[in-house]
């Protein structure tokens, strides 16, 4: 996959949250503010200022191009993004308000596009990733699945070499399975054979529905009967922290409980940090005794949806736990010889499958009202 983009660089907080209506909220108090109350609402970076005009986001319904101190225009619809492993949130999609948008992940991004996010284990999600991620790939370089982001001529080689037809999704399984962080990066090992291709597709399909959670029309994943988590008792108004006790797999969230929560699901970390804890976080952000300005506006009572998300992130931790061993054990068996590839000139990708294909179809609004030239 040549072509990686760095993560989005948001600049300021606010523009982000867990609840889109936080976000209508937020935009609200900063659009009825003046002068210096705007100004230090909209916390200004070097990159981004109120006085700073930006293009219109590729794929989002035309927002305002003006200069957001002259016209910031009515609020744009919030659109969800994974801004945490595992952790899906929203975002105002108003490149005025971010400091590094990646206007060419949001060229691509469509039903058919699934993003590759190296933290540093392979996470897939169908949604935009905008955090503290690392390297995003996407599986495709133009809308509609047009293009893949591989290796030119590595698809026909694998179909001949497998003796079927290879799709890029069986390339990004193959990647799940068999791919494991190195010091070279993401490193990917293609076996000679067959059989265990089939098996590495077999498995990284499964670890991409677990993963995909549901997303794109998909059928979420479930823990099978008894294995389940459940609310057993209600939360309350707003719960202040979150706890866990491996005897009865209960987590407890102020007053209320859910269980079973398998101790796997519990302790599942990305970078050191377990992502149940992590998530009940960033939802508690807003209610901080330090949060200040827009970062402070939230939810007044714990969304019920909310409880929701959370059934299912147990449920998509404890699956990928579940999982984990198997994957570990798994091998890619006898590689395919570097040679063949360099001589089918998969090897070295050239420098055009590096950087975003021009995918250009239609006129894109810059600053100013401007049209943008690509």
């Amino acid at each position: 996959m040549p072509w990686a983009v760095d993560g989005l660089r948001l600049g300021r907080s606010w523009v982000a949250a867990p609840d889109p209506a936080t976000l209508r909220a937020r935009w609200t108090v900063l659009t009825g503010a003046e002068g210096a109350e705007r100004e230090r609402l909209f916390r200004p970076t070097r990159s981004r200022t109120p006085a700073a005009g930006a293009a219109a986001l590729p794929g989002q319904r035309a927002g305002s191009t003006a200069r957001f101190a002259d016209t910031p225009g009515p609020c744009p619809e919030p659109v969800r993004v994974l801004r945490e492993p595992f952790d899906e949130q929203w975002l105002l999609p108003d490149q005025r308000l971010i400091d590094t948008a990646r206007p060419e992940l949001w060229r691509v991004l469509d039903e058919h596009q699934l993003f590759a996010v190296e933290v540093p284990e392979l996470l897939v999600t169908a949604h935009l990733p905008a955090g503290r991620l690392g390297r995003i790939r996407p599986l495709h370089r133009r809308p509609g699945g047009a293009e893949p982001n591989l290796a030119p001529g590595l698809l026909p080689l694998l179909g001949e070499h497998y003796g079927g037809w290879v799709t890029p999704e069986d390339v990004l399984c193959w990647i799940l399975a068999a791919g494991r962080p190195g010091p070279r990066g993401y490193e990917v090992p293609l076996t000679a054979d067959p059989g265990r291709w089939r098996a590495g597709l077999e498995l990284g399909h499964r670890l991409l529905t677990v993963q995909l959670r549901g997303a794109r029309g998909g059928e979420a994943p479930r823990l099978p009967g008894g294995r389940r988590p459940y609310v057993r008792s209600a939360l309350a108004a707003w719960p202040h922290e979150a706890a866990y006790d491996p005897q009865t797999e209960t987590l407890s969230l102020g007053s209320g409980t859910v269980s079973p929560v398998p101790a796997a699901a519990w302790e599942y970390e990305v970078q050191g940090t377990r992502v149940l804890e992590a998530w009940f976080a960033a939802r508690h952000a807003h209610r901080d005794p330090e949060a200040d300005g827009l970062e402070a506006l939230g939810p007044a009572e714990w969304p019920q949806h909310w409880t929701s998300e959370l059934l299912a992130l147990v449920t998509t931790l404890a699956l990928l736990a579940d999982l984990a061993p198997e994957r570990a054990r798994f091998s890619p068996g006898p590689p395919l010889a570097a040679a063949g590839l360099r001589a089918a000139g998969v090897l070295p990708p050239p420098r055009w499958a590096r950087r975003p294909a021009s995918v250009l179809d239609h006129q894109e609004e810059g600053p100013g009202g401007q049209f943008a030239l690509l």
